[in-house]
């Protein structure tokens, strides 16, 4: 996953820029937001993000004083300012893309793969695999169906991804899927039972005995901690 930094005083802008990360399962891990540019420099100097969503006009502390302060950092320019001045000095500071307010799906996902690649490997089968789980980690996965997507037998693709991945693609699985449960468990009120349905486990008992295996807590164990 991409670890994200959204800066932008318009909280509209953060919320749609979520929504389609949540909504197309969008492989960026939203971090922290800022809405001063004051506030998103030291963002970026203390959690050192790969990509950063960044608004021109901010209070305090604009976007563009934002890209002088801050090297080495990806910059997607968020602007309402469809002007070729802007889309200059934004360049010339460092931005690697430009989009346009209101925000649209499409051009979104164009920019972050623009800029960032959308690659989480150099075999591009192994990237196929990563985005289908990512996309479809809330239903009942199997290999053969991943293989025949693809054209490849399951031994092709399960010794491919293990040389690429360092795990299987099952562990894999687990791994994204206990991700989601515990993003589900931080941000609302569901229950065990509906946050092993919303990641495609069937059982109550293997999603505990995955749960735990990832982070050594059982989901009681960390909802109750969570909620101290």
């Amino acid at each position: 996953m991409i670890k994200t930094v959204i800066i932008d005083d318009e909280p509209a802008v953060v919320s749609i820029i979520k929504y389609f990360v949540k909504k197309e399962n969008l492989p960026l891990d939203i971090v922290a937001t800022a809405q001063r540019g004051d506030e998103g420099i030291k963002l970026i100097k203390k959690l050192n993000p790969q990509l950063v969503f960044l608004d021109i006009k901010m209070p305090v502390v604009d976007g563009f004083e934002v890209m002088k302060s801050v090297k080495d950092t990806k910059f997607i320019v968020i602007t309402a300012f469809e002007s070729f001045e802007y889309a200059q000095k934004s360049l010339r500071l460092g931005a690697k893309d430009i989009i346009l307010k209101p925000i649209e799906l499409q051009q979104l996902t164009t920019s972050i793969n623009r800029v960032m690649g959308w690659k989480f490997t150099s075999n591009d089968t192994v990237n196929d695999v990563i985005q289908y789980i990512h996309s479809n980690y809330d239903k009942k996965i199997e290999l053969k169906t991943i293989a025949g997507n693809l054209y490849l037998s399951s031994d092709y693709i399960s010794k491919l991804f293990k040389t690429h991945m360092g795990t299987t693609i099952n562990k894999y699985i687990n791994k994204v899927r206990i991700e989601k449960a515990i993003e589900l468990f931080d941000n609302g009120e569901k229950s065990v039972k509906e946050v092993a349905i919303m990641t495609g486990y069937d059982s109550l008992n293997n999603f505990y005995k995955n749960f735990k295996n990832t982070t050594g807590k059982t989901p009681a164990m960390y909802i109750s901690d969570k909620n101290k």
